[in-house]
């Protein structure tokens, strides 16, 4: 499948690997917690999915220490949305373990008010500064909405949920389905931005990022789609 791609490429992920030397930073408002910032967070996660995509992976954080070390705290570095979909479990894409990140998954990666509220949390209580939204190629929500499916009860309700992304990717060249994919991550991460008026304040003033990415299922890579955002 031929689709243009005009956003990181590969050499995020060199990048990426630089920004892994880089010093914690301590919570002014946490004094015994470290806090990743949301750079060296990124840069985490792109690495991880690195040694995935090249079979090379580490399987951190998952010894009984582990378990034992987070009986009565946690301290995510990163907060995930992705989509339901069996084949896109972030655990195992970014090559983490367990504490290590905060995931909701819901078909479609939407945000909904339980959802927002999971990351408001995840933000406000537990200190992570990266909020990741994740699409991914061939997203069955995604393309039921995209050929216009009528379906009844709950089924509506997410369809209805991706209705923006499918009017916005609706004149795009290219692949229809993963045009609207990319516009749905993007306009999800626009929706975590944006969310008043808790979450967008904390947004402001803690120094948590919200990007939008692509998964791809062929090639396992993971690509940012928010270069601005990259740091700021």
């Amino acid at each position: 499948m031929l689709r243009s791609r005009t956003y990181v490429t590969v050499s995020i992920y060199c990048y990426a690997w630089l920004l892994l030397s880089a010093a914690t930073v301590i919570d002014a408002g946490q004094t015994s917690d470290v806090v990743m910032p949301a750079d060296r967070a990124l840069a985490k996660l792109l690495e991880g999915n690195r040694r995935y995509a090249q079979n090379k992976e580490e399987h951190p954080d998952e010894t009984m220490a582990r378990r034992k070390e987070l009986e009565n705290e946690q301290h995510p570095f990163a907060v995930i949305l992705s989509c339901a979909d069996s084949r896109v479990p972030p655990e195992l894409i970014f090559d983490q373990g367990l504490g290590d990140l905060f995931v909701i998954r819901v078909a479609g990666n939407i945000a909904d008010p339980d959802v927002l509220g999971s990351i408001e949390y995840a933000v406000e209580h537990l200190g992570t500064k990266l909020v990741l939204v994740l699409g991914h190629e061939k997203c069955g929500a995604v393309s039921a909405a995209v050929e216009g499916a009528q379906e009844p009860g709950p089924l509506k309700s997410l369809l209805t949920a991706l209705q923006p992304s499918v009017d916005e990717s609706r004149n795009m060249p290219g692949d229809k389905i993963h045009n609207c994919v990319l516009a749905n991550a993007r306009y999800v991460a626009r929706q975590v931005r944006e969310s008043e008026p808790e979450l967008k304040k904390l947004l402001q003033k803690e120094g948590v990022q919200v990007m939008a990415a692509d998964y791809a299922l062929d090639s396992a890579r993971v690509t940012i789609l928010d270069e601005a955002h990259l740091i700021q």
